[in-house]
C-alpha cells in the first residue's frame, strides 16, 4: 500500500466498535498534513487512478463498490461526493439521496427501499444518507417509528440493537457477494456547522441550500452524537468499516474520503479480462479484414 494513502486514512478507520468513542475524534485533524495545494494534486491524482480502477471494475463486472455518507447538516456530504467523484465515468457510478420515506417504502422493512438501489457488478454506488438514518434521526425523533407501520411488539427496548444487528448481516450479505462496501461520518463540529448555516444565509447564491428543519435539528446535537456513536460502535467491521472524517476543513475532508477509496480499491487487485486464444484470432481476423478496406 502506499504509504501516503496509510497516512490520510489510518488515524480515522474504525474496524471494531470495541472502545470507541466519538469525542476521540477532532473535527479539525489533518493529521499534521497542511499544504492545502498539495492536498488538491494529490486528490486529482487519485480522483484520475479511481477512474482508470472504476473502468477496470466494470469490465471485470465481478464487484461493485457502495460508499456510504452520513453527517450533520452542513457537513459537506454534497460537495465531497462531487469532488471526489468528478473524474468517474457517469455510466459506472450510480448516487442516490434517500428523503423521508413514502407511505410504500414504509409498507416495507426498513432496509427495503435501500436493498433495491444497490449498486450493480461493475458500479459504484453512493447513498448520501442511508439505511443508518433509521438508527439515527428515527431515534432522536422516537415519534418517527411509532408510525412506521411496526407491530407493537417490534418496537421493544431492544429494537436499536435489532437494527443494527439487521443492518450488519445486510452488510455482511452484500460484502459475501463481492460489494465493498465503506461508511463515511463527516464529522464537523457545531461552531464550523454555525459558520456555514450562517453562511448559507448571507449569501444569496446559497440561500437555496437552506431550510428552516436544518436548524431544528441542531438543537437536538448532543441526542444526534450519542446516536452517531452508538451506531458506528454497533456497525464498524474489517469487511465494512467507519471512517470519522474530520470535516471541519473541507480541502482534507475530500483527501481522505479519497484515499480510502484507492485504498478499496487497491485492495481489489483489479485488472482489464484477458481473451482466450480463438477469441484473439477472431480479433485479429477482424483487425486485418478493418485494414484491406479502401
Amino acid at each position: 500500500m502506499d504509504i501516503r494513502v496509510e497516512k490520510f486514512i489510518a488515524p480515522f478507520r474504525v474496524d471494531s466498535g470495541k472502545g470507541f468513542r466519538l469525542k476521540d475524534y477532532s473535527t479539525k485533524n489533518t493529521n499534521g498534513f497542511k499544504d492545502k495545494e498539495a492536498a488538491g494534486d494529490l486528490l486529482a491524482k487519485g480522483v484520475e487512478w479511481m477512474s482508470e480502477q472504476q473502468e477496470m471494475m466494470y469490465a471485470q463486472d465481478q464487484y461493485s463498490m457502495l460508499l456510504i455518507f452520513q453527517a450533520m447538516d452542513a457537513a459537506g456530504k454534497d460537495g465531497t461526493i462531487k469532488h471526489v467523484m468528478s473524474g468517474i465515468n457517469p455510466q459506472g457510478c450510480q448516487v442516490y439521496s434517500f428523503k423521508q420515506p413514502t407511505s410504500e417504502e414504509l409498507d416495507h422493512d426498513f432496509l427495503w427501499r435501500f436493498s433495491k438501489r444497490m449498486p450493480e457488478r461493475g458500479r459504484i454506488g453512493i447513498f448520501n444518507r442511508s439505511y443508518y438514518e433509521d438508527v439515527l434521526v428515527v431515534r432522536v425523533h422516537p415519534e418517527l417509528l411509532t408510525k412506521s407501520k411496526l407491530p407493537p411488539e417490534a418496537i421493544g427496548k431492544n429494537v436499536w440493537a435489532q437494527r443494527f444487528e439487521s443492518i450488519n448481516a445486510f452488510e455482511e450479505h452484500h460484502t459475501r457477494q463481492g460489494t465493498v462496501i465503506r461508511k463515511f461520518f463527516l464529522h464537523v463540529s457545531r461552531d464550523e456547522q454555525k459558520r456555514r448555516l450562517l453562511s448559507r444565509l448571507e449569501e444569496k447564491s446559497k440561500n437555496w441550500k437552506f431550510a428552516a428543519a436544518d436548524i431544528a435539528e441542531r438543537a437536538h446535537w448532543d441526542d444526534y452524537q450519542a446516536a452517531y456513536e452508538d451506531a458506528i460502535k454497533s456497525t464498524a467491521t474489517k469487511h465494512a468499516p467507519w471512517f470519522i472524517v474530520p470535516a471541519d476543513h473541507k480541502w482534507f475532508t475530500r483527501l481522505v474520503v479519497a484515499a480510502a477509496i484507492v485504498d478499496a480499491f487497491a485492495d481489489l487487485k483489479l485488472k482489464f479480462p484477458e481473451v482466450d486464444k480463438s477469441k484473439r484470432k477472431e480479433l485479429k481476423a477482424i483487425e486485418e479484414s478493418l485494414k484491406r478496406e479502401r
